[in-house]
């Protein structure tokens, strides 16, 4: 992602920081998936999936929740820089998902950042299609800047900054270090 036409760049959250935020995150999710069948964490590739993976491990390990199976979904609209890749949300149905009923089944969808709320709206729609009993939500970051009816029911941190400003979540594998920075435009 070339950031080169970006002034300031800050570190908002570091690694210890964020263990903590995906932590309460965990426990927020448990509150809404304890004593369900069922359940399935969905990630929304890139950064949502591994997301979903710390999530589930933390669900299983904490809170004794083995009931949880894991799937990604891969949705395009934006390119890192929020530059636009696609008008039409874009989600590449995986054939292996084709005969997949999730009847009985309740669904955490989880990303990275909800800005406008399209991926997320996606998400939903897919899997409401596959006949989900319940589908929750749940993002790192919230822009806190949805144009469309996604509720988010689980947030790590909501940050209201300038639609100008860039929101990166560092998430390995895609980066080293787990983290989140904001790039804020040049003054000119």
């Amino acid at each position: 992602m070339d950031l080169t036409q970006f002034g300031n760049k800050t570190c908002l959250y570091q690694t210890a920081q964020l263990e903590a935020v995906i932590s309460h995150m965990a426990w927020q999710a448990a509150g809404l998936l304890i004593g369900k069948e069922h359940i399935m964490i969905v990630g929304i590739q890139r950064r949502g999936a591994p997301l979903a993976e710390m999530l589930h491990t933390k669900l299983k390990q904490n809170f004794n929740l083995t009931n949880i199976s894991l799937m990604n979904l891969q949705i395009k609209r934006y390119a890192d820089d929020l530059t636009l890749l696609h008008p039409e949300t874009l989600l590449v149905e995986d054939k292996k998902y084709d005969l997949l009923d999730l009847a009985g089944t309740t669904v955490l969808v989880v990303d990275d950042v909800i800005f406008r709320g399209h991926s997320m709206l996606r998400a939903v729609e897919y899997l409401a299609r596959k006949q989900a009993a319940e589908i929750r939500t749940a993002v790192l970051v919230d822009r806190g800047a949805n144009k469309l009816p996604v509720r988010v029911d689980i947030s790590g941190v909501r940050l209201d900054v300038a639609p100008t400003d860039i929101i990166e979540c560092n998430v390995p594998p895609y980066e080293p270090v787990f983290k989140i920075d904001i790039h804020q435009p040049a003054i000119k």
